[in-house]
């Protein structure tokens, strides 16, 4: 069996309500001045634990402007303002992005490297300071992943940092913190999240000590996703207690979600990624949208590969075995494409007002990110990318 290293925070808490166990756990740790990065629909959610903070003399600048996809310019606005405020911690509570920001703070507020030397992996010299994340979507498994995405405006391509020294030391996972989440925002996020599982599993470095993360957080997504969707949008979370049912899905899903994030740093993703970052780069689709968008053309391209694998990850989902491994691994295609349309995914890239007319531009930046490439179970060539962009017009 080949060697893996997997490395994930310290101390990981999952559960509704475990919110109040990050004031109970920061105290104890002598810090004092606190940087909260946020958003604003998220800031009702959080101010009871502020106030404990505060209450107890800790002193809190909270940053809650984070634009959905963070360009290298934002990210060092924000760094001024943390440095400014002379923080020793930070705490990030949101989604991906703002998860994103939390860690690239933490890391570079007392460094003298710039930010835009270290994308690829390994760049980052040192730990910075204590930091915790709590997500409040159920996505991007950013909480316990050593990655970090920036938008570099240089050639409007979405890059990735990796280092050990991004993973957080504490991660909370509240999945009353995703309760009021919109329903369109669900199944972006939740898409992105089964991406990362499926990935994971059936990627060349797919490993036994992941494939158990993988194939239970397929499991938790496919079963949750849709009826987390449903009743996000007949709205009746808001003003009152969610029924059981709604509370059991966003539980499973913020589970599945952390199972894809535990994934991201020993094994990571592949061509789906890959070829979405062009989307978000140079179009500002939204990262979840864009996976969601192209997963069922890269997984029929890629099924060819390693048919047992992707039988595997259609059995996950709930799919009937078929006669043999390839009809059983198309069924998982088929099981996406149908899970995709009813949280309502677009099909198309026109959908999304990308003009075909750019298909060769995207499929030149989707080569520039062989880090991810290099994973994939087949092997994509400039070709490749441009006609599985082509098979979605």
């Amino acid at each position: 069996m080949k060697a893996i290293t997997l490395l994930q925070p310290q101390k990981i808490v999952f559960g509704t309500g475990c919110i109040q166990n990050l004031a109970e756990d920061y105290q104890k740790m002598g810090l004092s001045r606190l940087f909260v990065l946020t958003a604003p629909p998220i800031r009702p959610l959080i101010e009871q634990t502020l106030s404990t903070l505060t209450s107890a003399g800790i002193a809190i600048e909270v940053y809650q402007d984070i634009v959905a996809e963070p360009t290298v310019n934002d990210f060092k606005q924000i760094l001024a303002i943390a440095r400014q405020f002379k923080a020793d911690s930070v705490v990030g509570i949101g989604g991906g992005s703002v998860l994103d920001i939390t860690k690239l703070i933490a890391a570079f507020i007392h460094s003298d490297q710039q930010v835009e030397d270290c994308f690829g992996t390994g760049f980052i010299r040192q730990k910075g300071l204590w930091f915790a994340c709590l997500p409040t979507t159920a996505g991007t498994g950013s909480e316990v992943s050593p990655n970090a995405i920036l938008l570099d405006e240089r050639d409007h391509l979405k890059k990735g940092i990796v280092s050990p020294f991004l993973i957080a030391d504490a991660a909370y996972v509240d999945p009353k913190l995703t309760w009021t989440v919109p329903a369109k925002v669900t199944a972006d996020t939740g898409m992105d999240a089964l991406t990362h599982c499926i990935e994971a599993y059936t990627n060349q470095f797919a490993h036994p000590s992941v494939d158990i993360y993988a194939l239970q957080g397929i499991r938790l997504i496919s079963a949750n996703l849709e009826t987390a969707v449903r009743l996000a949008r007949e709205n009746k979370v808001q003003g009152s207690t969610p029924s059981a049912e709604y509370q059991e899905a966003r539980e499973a899903l913020a589970f599945g979600s952390l199972y894809g994030g535990l994934c991201l740093g020993p094994v990571n993703t592949a061509a789906v990624h890959a070829l979405s970052y062009p989307l978000g780069g140079e179009f500002h689709i939204p990262h979840g949208l864009s996976n969601a968008i192209l997963l069922p053309s890269v997984m029929k391209f890629n099924a060819q590969a390693c048919p047992k694998r992707y039988a595997e990850v259609a059995v996950a989902m709930g799919c009937e075995p078929g006669k043999d491994d390839q009809e059983t691994a198309q069924r998982g295609v088929d099981f996406i494409y149908q899970l995709a349309e009813s949280v309502g995914i677009p099909k198309k890239l026109s959908d999304l007002g990308i003009p075909q007319t750019a298909v060769p531009g995207m499929a030149k930046a989707a080569m520039e990110v062989q880090r991810l490439l290099k994973n994939n179970p087949r092997k994509v060539t400039e070709q490749d990318a441009r006609d599985i962009y082509n098979s979605l017009y």
